[in-house]
């Protein structure tokens, strides 16, 4: 959807309703990368969010426009807003004119896993496959692919956390730990224990880690460790891994994973704990940082004991860190990016 950059910061009013015969309900609708977001228009909490590859019109060519979150959906959403529904739109064609013509991913996908199919052996066959399927996914559809995972946790985790001037803190900090641009923040209620890692660059966070510390520092450790671990173990390989031949197969000749697979891996990363990383790679990401590493040590153990090596290593134990992680106001505004 990166195609749509003309679209950034697009909103609206709309009616959505949560099943066919629930009341309309007056909401904001916003249009992502890769996702429409439905907020309350009161309170700005985000009440679902919506893949836009799998958006459909119900009624091409009436006003007001209805749509579903796909084929099996039961909410339905009506918009008058002639922007939004001509985003909609281009939306809707990039993905017809794709299904008609196989771009170039498609093409080398299907050429690839078909090379490999026929010259590897049984034995051998499935890892590499995998592993070769992930390096070729390109970062537009690993976002894609994570946006999706992340909507099937929503029934366990909550609707991510999304009020608007909390997301706007939650983008500083994502921009001073992780680099300008450079992958997602976002922020659950509930269901996992402190960060997790999705495909597509998307590191998830606990609300309980944010509210439960004074210190943006600890926040930042716990996001460099989830990026470390993401580039040290692809989360693109473990999804297909546990998708397993037949879905890999699925992503070659169709550019597509099925949605059970999707479901499957979501179940996964919510009961997966965090694996420990090495504490020389950790110290030089925080190095890299510019990041103190000693608050995210004492908030993984209090004693310090297990964690003494960090407390050593921490580039800033003496001074302070050149660039703070954020400041005090939009500490405070990012504590209350769940507030309702």
């Amino acid at each position: 959807m990166t195609a749509l950059t003309q679209y950034q910061r697009l909103e609206c009013l709309g009616l959505w309703r949560d099943r066919p015969d629930g009341r309309r309900r007056d909401v904001v609708v916003s249009l992502g990368d890769a996702s429409l977001v439905i907020s309350d228009t009161r309170s700005d909490t985000a009440l679902t969010h919506w893949s836009l590859p799998a958006v459909e019109r119900l009624n091409p060519g009436q006003l007001p426009a209805l749509y579903t979150p796909g084929r099996e959906g039961i909410e339905t959403l009506e918009l008058e807003d002639g922007t939004m529904i001509g985003a909609l739109d281009k939306v809707h064609g990039v993905i017809e004119s794709q299904k008609q013509r196989p771009g170039r991913l498609r093409q080398a996908l299907l050429a690839t896993g078909l090379a490999l199919i026929l010259g590897l052996g049984v034995f051998w066959l499935p890892g590499a496959l995998v592993r070769h399927t992930a390096a070729l996914v390109p970062v537009s559809k690993r976002a894609e692919i994570g946006r999706l995972v992340l909507a099937r946790m929503v029934p366990v985790t909550g609707p991510p956390c999304a009020q608007s001037e909390g997301l706007a803190a939650l983008g500083t900090l994502r921009d001073r730990v992780l680099g300008m641009g450079k992958g997602e923040l976002v922020v659950l209620p509930k269901g996992i224990d402190a960060t997790a890692r999705l495909p597509g660059q998307v590191v998830l966070i606990a609300e309980s880690l944010i509210e439960d510390h004074d210190n943006p520092d600890i926040v930042a450790g716990f996001v460099l460790a989830e990026a470390l671990r993401a580039d040290l173990a692809d989360p693109m390989v473990a999804l297909l891994k546990a998708a397993g031949l037949r879905a890999t197969v699925a992503l070659l000749t169709t550019g597509d994973l099925p949605a059970t697979a999707l479901a499957a891996y979501a179940d996964a990363v919510l009961a997966e704990g965090r694996r420990a990383v090495a504490d020389a790679a950790l110290l030089q990401r925080f190095t890299a940082s510019g990041i103190a590493a000693t608050p995210y040590a004492l908030a993984l153990d209090p004693s310090g004991t297990t964690t003494a090596a960090l407390r050593a290593g921490d580039p800033f134990a003496t001074a302070p860190a050149p660039v703070p992680v954020m400041d005090d106001s939009a500490w405070v505004t990012l504590q209350g990016i769940c507030a309702q």
